[in-house]
């Protein structure tokens, strides 16, 4: 009993399906941009166009082949009475042809010899042809082929679908000898049904070939992307600080990507600490000629010493400033730093609670507890700390801090941190709001501070590739949106 092709196919469709289930925790959403995908989809596209041409080109050299067999076995049938005959004046019945068929009635094969002259003459049929009859190609004007035979496809008994051989036999020794047809007929949808037969065999055969390049290649793919896969877990790991460089063992062809990227990644740091000592020695350099000057101004009691002494302070806060920047430059792109949020707002909470304990301000922490910071803790502290003492001066008594992390929008595997500050202050106008945040710009002279808290806080955060902006508070005063870079583990 032959397979059914449909439930062989619904049976490997059923075994991708619980393969692809069974690995679900494992695969991402597809990509269309993936080197998998693309491997993949080139192996469906193969199996899509060749497979069906190759099933084709088979059905079509079987179906030749079959009905060859076909026509060949009524040659010899007809050729077989012709042989009976070669040696007798008037036409006489075979005795024997290789074919039962011949003998039961109307069992799909027949023979028939007549008088091709139109003149009456004796016929002689078969027994399964009985009282029926066979038309003649040879009276429908049909010519013959290169061999002599002339073919005619006829309904036949019993609305038979027939395949009609004739031969021409001339009785006699000469030429004046009597002309006779020999037809054999047989039922032509006998090898349309084999041929049916094997189309269908072939159809499951390709079908269960698909199904299993289709795993094949399913498998293929996951094991050659498995040291991409690799990579992409230890580069996921150097940038959240598990891992100094990239050691797990991979294949040959790969090997030199790994030494590259390992040299890569030591040059940075190695760029990253001549910097820092550049601006270690820099911020050396300036301080000891600025405190003579303000040392010296300050000794003088006049109008220029004042403004000397004025100016110097100034520059100090400007180099203090932009040196602070150039560490933190150089901290963006170090490679693996990374800082847990909650510590540091939670020191930062104390500190300022208790800086403030007068106006009883209470800074509340919600959000995220295991959100990390994709840099230095100096530099988080130094933001987080603006912002948060910022909003202690201006609210009446409550501050609130959420954390929460977040995908990006055109990276959906790139999280970013994102920190609001609120305080139930006063709050600013619209165009207020827009001046704030600009160097050395107060609204609010009388408040202590030199107006650079927020300046840095935007310049950091536009060095971590992050965003800065200020809105309305739901507590009715100022609301600060802070986003920077996220640490988090891909899934490999």
């Amino acid at each position: 009993m032959i397979p059914d092709p449909k439930a062989i196919i619904d049976s490997g469709v059923e075994f991708l399906n619980q393969g692809i289930a069974a690995g679900q925790s494992r695969l991402r959403p597809v990509n269309i941009n993936s080197l998998a995908f693309r491997l993949f989809a080139a192996a469906v596209l193969w199996i899509l166009v060749m497979l069906p041409i190759a099933g084709l080109i088979i059905y079509s050299a079987n179906s030749r082949n079959v009905f060859q067999d076909f026509d060949n076995q009524l040659i010899t049938h007809a050729e077989g009475i012709a042989a009976w005959n070669l040696e007798v004046k008037e036409p006489v019945k075979p005795k024997h042809l290789n074919e039962a068929l011949f003998e039961v009635p109307i069992s799909g094969y027949y023979w028939q010899m007549q008088p091709a002259d139109g003149k009456d003459g004796r016929r002689l049929v078969s027994n399964s042809l009985a009282t029926s009859m066979l038309p003649s190609p040879y009276a429908r004007k049909i010519k013959p082929d290169e061999n002599g035979y002339r073919w005619l496809d006829v309904e036949g008994p019993d609305s038979q679908p027939l395949r009609i051989i004739e031969l021409m036999h001339r009785f006699g020794d000469n030429e004046n000898g009597r002309l006779y047809s020999i037809a054999v007929a047989a039922r032509v949808d006998w090898p349309g049904a084999r041929v049916n037969e094997f189309a269908e065999s072939i159809a499951m055969a390709l079908a269960i070939v698909a199904i299993g390049i289709l795993i094949a290649t399913y498998i293929q793919i996951r094991f050659i992307m498995a040291p991409m896969r690799t990579i992409e877990q230890g580069l996921s790991d150097i940038r959240t600080g598990d891992a100094e460089k990239l050691d797990a063992p991979l294949p040959s062809e790969i090997e030199p990507l790994k030494v590259e990227l390992n040299a890569l990644i030591d040059s940075n740091q190695d760029i990253i600490e001549r910097a820092r000592t550049q601006v270690g020695n820099l911020a050396h350099a300036l301080k000891t000629p600025l405190a003579v000057i303000m040392n010296e101004s300050d000794e003088h009691k006049s109008p220029f010493a004042n403004k000397v002494s004025e100016q110097a302070k100034i520059m100090r806060a400007q180099i203090t400033h932009y040196l602070d920047r150039a560490r933190a430059a150089a901290r963006v792109d170090t490679i693996g730093r990374v800082t847990d949020v909650q510590p540091v707002a939670a020191s930062l909470q104390r500190a300022l609670e208790r800086i403030h304990q007068d106006k009883g301000v209470t800074i509340d922490i919600v959000g995220s507890d295991d959100a990390k910071f994709q840099g230095e803790k100096h530099d988080l502290e130094e933001m987080l700390g603006n912002l948060l003492d910022n909003a202690c001066k201006w609210c009446n008594r409550r501050v609130r801090l959420r954390v929460d992390t977040a995908q990006t929008r055109s990276n959906a595997r790139v999280s970013m941190l994102k920190l609001t500050v609120e305080d139930d202050g006063p709050g600013l106008k619209a165009e207020e709001r827009a001046k704030i945040g600009k160097r050395g710009v107060r609204l609010d002279e009388t408040t202590p501070g030199t107006g650079l808290g927020l300046s840095i806080v935007g310049d950091l955060a536009t060095s971590y590739r992050g965003s800065f902006r200020l809105d309305k508070s739901q507590l009715g005063g100022l609301k600060i949106e802070l986003e920077l870079p996220a640490a988090t583990n891909n899934p490999a």
